[in-house]
């Protein structure tokens, strides 16, 4: 319990840190790009992949447990677009992004602090915190919307092609995608995706950030930020599910 509420007072003082003004404004910018690619840019592939084929996979389910004659075969198109928007492109994106993106961050900024190069930039006078940590929250709250809006089109365009696989028309599939469709998922989707990008970074940081040790000590903080961050994640998206739909 104490060990706890030491790391929770920890990571809200690295906060006050990290959320400051930069000191060299056009560095922190070149940061900010260079991290949207390593962030985002990089993870579009294991993205696309994903939402192709998780996109089939539901609609075969979904024709699978409707397949009474006394349902329209629309119904799949709409049950596969309500899963990809509200559940699976906004959270679990995230949780893979979370073991992607997360183990990245952690080992790279533990490597730093077991080398003493995050030392090194303390006795120069940089702000270590705000300048290692605070690009990578912004590139991932700015890119991740992006990542989640190509899953959203690419899970359905997966949909469509596990639909013919089981006698499905193209009609009928796209009239559910747009059937009674309510543009409030999508700010919703997108809001859950915003925080979590935020939960991500700033808790993979963190323990990246307090490593103490050698190469071995890496490794912990690199599985410890993608356990935390993931169970953080799910946390606040059955807080924010809760405030945002209930």
């Amino acid at each position: 319990m104490f060990t706890a509420l030491k790391n929770i007072g920890q990571y809200f003082m690295m906060l006050r840190r990290v959320f400051s003004i930069p000191e060299k404004r056009t560095i922190f910018y070149k940061q900010i790009i260079l991290e949207i690619e390593k962030i985002g840019i990089n993870s579009l592939g294991i993205v696309l992949i994903i939402s192709l084929f998780v996109g089939a996979v539901v609609t075969i389910q979904t024709a699978f447990n409707l397949s009474s004659p006394f349902l329209p075969k629309y119904l799949i198109g709409l049950a596969t677009r309500d899963s990809l928007i509200l559940e699976f492109s906004p959270t679990m994106i995230c949780l893979i992004l979370a073991g992607k993106v997360g183990s990245n961050i952690a080992s790279e900024i533990g490597s730093m602090r077991v080398t003493e190069q995050i030392d090194a930039l303390e006795i120069m006078g940089v702000n270590s915190a705000n300048f290692l940590i605070l690009p990578k929250i912004i590139a991932a709250m700015f890119f991740f919307p992006f990542l989640v809006i190509i899953s959203m089109g690419i899970g359905m365009f997966g949909g469509w092609l596990g639909s013919i696989s089981v006698d499905v028309t193209t009609a009928d599939f796209l009239y559910g995608l747009k059937y009674e469709f309510n543009p409030f998922y999508i700010t919703y989707a997108l809001t859950k995706t915003v925080v979590f990008a935020f939960i991500i970074t700033s808790v993979s940081s963190f323990y990246g950030y307090f490593t103490k040790g050698g190469a071995l000590e890496v490794g912990v903080s690199s599985t410890k930020a993608v356990v935390y961050s993931s169970v953080v994640l799910l946390i606040f998206n059955f807080i924010l599910t809760q405030l945002l739909l209930a």
